[in-house]
């Protein structure tokens, strides 16, 4: 940031950028109770994603190039599994709640019954 190196410019180190100011905020809003778990994770991914893409940028050779972003690729599938999984828990609390609501006007209408 502070070097104004030309990787900066690149559009994947730009994306980079976006996807780990997409993961923090959204991990942000992630329950309690995963900030330890799953949040940490999917942040320590995304940093390894867009400083792996950085380090890349400034090798010399395009085997060392290519390695550096085979290795930024493994996170990012890690990212898309762990934020898929959220979504997935948090359309299963939505479930519940549903649920849990169908169950109480059932027995609310129940109770305006007797």
């Amino acid at each position: 940031m502070f070097l104004h190196l030309s990787h900066t410019k690149t559009p994947v180190f730009q994306q980079s950028q976006n996807l780990a100011l997409e993961c923090y905020q959204i991990t942000g809003s992630f329950p309690s109770e995963e900030k330890f778990v799953m949040v940490q994770q999917i942040r320590r991914a995304v940093l390894s994603v867009h400083l792996n893409i950085a380090e890349g940028c400034s090798r010399k050779s395009i085997a060392e190039r290519k390695r550096y972003y085979e290795i930024a690729r493994g996170p990012v599938i890690e990212i898309d599994a762990a934020i898929g999984l959220a979504f997935k828990l948090q359309s299963l609390g939505t479930l519940i709640v549903s649920c849990f609501k169908q169950l109480s006007a059932m027995i609310g209408n129940s109770t305006k019954d007797s």
